[in-house]
């Protein structure tokens, strides 16, 4: 299974779905987008074929097969390059709460944002405060720290680039899960994402806002293992 974190996020937030795979005999690796986490910050790159090449490059430098794709929040904009670079390498996709604009179509444009409230530079967005409506809500008092020290500054590049989803169109199985108090990508907006998913796309809800990670670890964990076939 191999983890692909979203908007602004390190792979440190899959922590708890990784221990709960790995204790069933799966093999779990999360990679950290460039600029995120453990990875470098190049100064480019920042655009949805080089963060498929860096993806497809970890696929195939560690030899997986029959990878289940897990994508969260914006990382579901990398999954459709990433299939049509290696897509005899994967298996299955999971979107959780995912942003998949339609072809050709921008993140911004998706989420319908005011053109006054777009970001500029990777710093917005990322205030406290902003950070807590969008990611903390459904939280106990201790998860929103985690979420907020750990966020990363984020290119606004790939947020306008045009979508492609060609790869979405290949048959294999793949579902959607759908959080129901998510702040950051209104239930509405996932509901046009389950639309543009590709075919057979099956769904699950969860009562849960968008950094579920962190504040339904064991709900997703278990959603993950029947996907994974476990």
């Amino acid at each position: 299974v191999l983890f692909l974190a979203g908007w602004t996020l390190a792979s440190d937030f899959w922590f708890y779905q990784m221990a709960a795979l790995q204790a069933q005999g799966l093999r779990c690796i999360a990679c950290d987008r460039r600029g995120h986490g453990r990875s470098s910050d190049p100064g480019g790159g920042y655009d949805f074929d080089t963060l498929a090449d860096d993806v497809a490059a970890i696929i195939e430098a560690l030899g997986l097969a029959g990878v289940t794709l897990v994508g969260h929040s914006m990382a579901g904009l990398t999954i459709p390059p990433v299939l049509e670079r290696i897509a005899e390498r994967v298996a299955s996709l999971v979107f959780v709460s995912c942003v998949l604009p339609r072809e050709g179509q921008s993140v911004l444009d998706a989420i319908a944002t005011p053109e006054a409230q777009r970001p500029r530079s990777p710093g917005d967005g990322l205030l406290e405060e902003r950070a807590r409506e969008m990611f903390c809500n459904h939280m106990d008092e201790a998860q929103p720290r985690f979420v907020v020290e750990d966020l990363c500054p984020e290119s606004v590049r790939v947020m306008n680039e045009p979508a492609r989803t060609a790869g979405l169109r290949l048959p294999m199985p793949r579902c959607y899960v759908k959080l129901l108090r998510d702040q950051a990508l209104a239930p509405a907006i996932q509901d046009e994402s389950i639309r543009n998913a590709g075919p057979g796309c099956v769904v699950h809800e969860l009562d849960a806002g968008h950094n579920v990670m962190i504040s339904r670890p064991r709900e997703l964990a278990a959603i993950l293992n029947r996907l994974s076939g476990v």
